[in-house]
């Protein structure tokens, strides 16, 4: 089981710190223009604190544990992406972009299995 945790903790690194790196680089019309419309919603300081979220949270999933300072990071930033995705998924709801949601769900479960096998059983 640590060795799958490890894995998603690696696919959620990945995913979040291309989207979050996005999110601080490029503009509020770029994003929406390629495909996130739910940025018309909040100001481009808003996506810009949201995509530092992502790397943070990325970051902090891998770098304590590899690193072994402060190991119990990577469970705490497990519980962030869980804290993120239900408000993305409150936004896509909200805009009615429901197959986002399906999307959203199983990136809140894949951060929920680390942050209980990190925090529980399979702690560092």
């Amino acid at each position: 089981m640590n060795t799958v945790l490890w894995v998603i903790a690696g696919l959620l690194t990945l995913l979040f710190l291309v989207s979050g790196i996005m999110k601080v680089v490029r503009t509020k019309e770029d994003l929406a223009s390629a495909g996130l419309a739910w940025t018309a919603d909040f100001s481009s300081g808003v996506v810009k604190a949201i995509g530092v979220l992502e790397v943070l949270a990325a970051v902090g999933l891998l770098l304590p544990p590899v690193t072994d300072i402060a190991p119990v990071l990577a469970p705490l930033a497990a519980l962030g992406l869980v804290l993120l995705m239900i408000g993305a998924m409150i936004t896509h709801v909200r805009r009615s972009e429901y197959p986002m949601v399906g999307v959203n769900l199983v990136l809140l479960l894949l951060a929920a299995v680390v942050a209980w096998g990190r925090f529980g059983p399979y702690a560092f």
